[in-house]
């Protein structure tokens, strides 16, 4: 849970970096307005995308890391059910 809490941690530093980068460098470029509206809006979108498959990865290794830890419990589960009937 600490691993995910951290990546998490990780990805929401990332796009905040990201985002900030992006806004002071497209508020900075010598572009009209109309011209800087609509590169907003593209770049928005592939923000967006790409924030999308950030999280289904994350969502994957958190199932992935939910279920070695079944694996493990149902593991120690049955050694120690082992160890009592012993």
């Amino acid at each position: 849970m600490k691993m995910f809490r951290k990546a998490s941690d990780f990805f929401a530093g990332f796009v905040l970096g990201l985002l900030t980068g992006a806004l002071v460098a497209l508020l900075f470029a010598p572009r009209r307005g109309e011209e800087t509206r609509a590169l907003l809006q593209e770049k928005g979108i592939e923000l967006r995308e790409r924030a999308l498959e950030k999280v289904e990865e994350l969502q994957e290794k958190g199932k992935k890391i939910i279920e070695e830890g079944k694996e493990v419990a149902a593991q120690r589960r049955e050694e120690l059910l082992k160890k009592l009937g012993a």
